[in-house]
């Protein structure tokens, strides 16, 4: 790739202009009759051409050939991909499901190759739900890309660093971050520390925004500012590339001449971010009980309910407790919304043994869940001094729709067939004596 002065422009959903040779962008028309330096201008629209200005989402891109060039596409498989609620298991009990880390393979296996689904809701074709996947990876794309065109992909690494490659330039991705990737990009992941494993959200419907914070005000959560896009490079060297396309929940894999990462420049509002969630501004009770988890939502999927989301993208950072006579854990809870949980690093305050780094968790649309009985008798006699929950990452994809294992979560050998003992010594405590 070409070396640029810069290496990240700030702020989700700006207008953002870039070039990698000067002089690249046209100026005062998207698609003059010749474009600069005899680029070819092409359109990516992430939303429909009459969607509200405010929520239209495009970008113009200036590339060294266009993407039409392509050869034909055969299907390709990766069994272990699933999408749509269609590929779930059906008729699986309205009980708690947790799973150990999975395992990183030891034969080559590259991003695509290393996604397996864990739980799915939704169809693609009709815009709605999402998936969740987890990836396990320990060999670099070199000369493939991928291209999702059933939905955008929000990329947790919990473990190794990721450089991800894409039309629109490279960002380097490192634990306790993520990428969000449009539908449609094409991109590839490298490893360059080696070995990865991570989390991927596969959101079938609306993109990702940031959410409304009301009476919150102006500042708090994800800050627009943080998240940073790539400025636009490309690939010099010359040769094939495979194309492997995510098309109606299947694999197509097509040979192509040249580098997809060929566009020398580009202006628009749909871009890949990275964020750090470093950066996010935790809000708190700093007087008794518990605001909702949602105050903890990074970005959100809306859908045509309002206030009731395709998916919500949730974290439980670092974040001081300081609540007077108020049990500090999250309570037991039964929740319309299903959640999907996994951990990037250290300890989730409500399971400190059970739920791993690298691991995951699903409790459905109604289902019982909250602390396990050890961190409930260490919450419930504790002292109550202010307390910083430290180096700790845990996040919560949250839908509306309820959420089936795949075959391969349910086969895998990391489901944790003994979750739900973690409740069983929770004693009924209940004393008339002190009414």
């Amino acid at each position: 790739m070409t070396d640029t002065p810069r290496r990240y422009m700030s702020g989700f959903g700006n207008e953002h202009v870039t070039e990698a040779v000067a002089g690249a962008l046209p100026q005062g028309r998207n698609s003059p009759q010749r474009a600069p330096l005899d680029l070819y201008p092409e359109l990516l629209s992430g939303t429909a051409f009459t969607a509200p200005r405010a929520e239209n989402r495009r970008c113009w891109l200036y590339r060294a050939r266009p993407s039409v060039v392509a050869g034909a596409y055969r299907p390709l498989e990766q069994p272990l991909l699933c999408t749509g609620a269609r590929e779930g298991v059906a008729g699986t009990a309205p009980e708690p499901l947790r799973w150990n880390p999975f395992p990183i393979p030891t034969e080559p296996t590259d991003f695509v190759e290393g996604l397996r689904t864990v739980v799915v809701n939704g169809d693609p074709e009709a815009q709605t739900g999402m998936a969740a996947h987890v990836f396990v990876a320990n060999r670099s794309m070199e000369r493939r890309a991928f291209i999702n065109a059933d939905g955008e992909m929000l990329v947790l690494p919990q473990q190794g660093r990721l450089v991800v490659t894409t039309e629109m330039g490279v960002l380097d991705v490192k634990p306790g971050e993520f990428v969000l990737l449009p539908r449609g990009i094409a991109f590839k992941v490298a490893l360059p520390d080696g070995a990865s494993r991570g989390y991927v959200c596969e959101n079938y419907g609306a993109m990702f925004r940031l959410p409304e914070l009301g009476p919150i005000g102006s500042n708090g959560l994800a800050n627009a500012r943080d998240f940073q896009a790539p400025v636009a490079a490309y690939e010099t060297n010359a040769g094939e590339y495979e194309l492997v396309k995510k098309y109606g929940g299947r694999l197509w894999i097509a040979p192509a001449r040249q580098t997809p990462f060929n566009v020398v420049a580009w202006h628009g509002n749909l871009a890949p971010y990275k964020y750090d969630t470093a950066h996010f501004m935790t809000i708190g009770s700093i007087s008794f009980d518990h605001p909702d988890p949602s105050i903890f939502t990074v970005l959100t999927a809306p859908s045509d309910t309002p206030g009731t989301a395709n998916c919500d993208f949730v974290i439980f950072p670092p974040r001081w407790m300081v609540a007077e006579d108020t049990f500090r854990p999250p309570w037991y809870h039964r929740n319309l919304m299903s959640e999907f949980m996994g951990l990037v690093y250290g300890q989730y305050d409500a399971k400190p043994e059970g739920f791993k780094p690298g691991g995951a968790s699903l409790h459905n649309c109604m289902v019982p869940h909250g602390p396990d009985a050890e961190a409930f008798e260490r919450a419930t006699n504790a002292p109550l001094a202010p307390h910083k929950l430290d180096n700790t990452l845990a996040f919560m994809f949250e839908s509306r729709y309820r959420f089936l294992p795949t075959e391969f979560a349910l086969g895998c050998g990391t489901l944790d067939t003994q979750y739900a003992d973690c409740w069983q010594d929770l004693q009924d405590r209940f004393n008339n004596k002190k009414a």
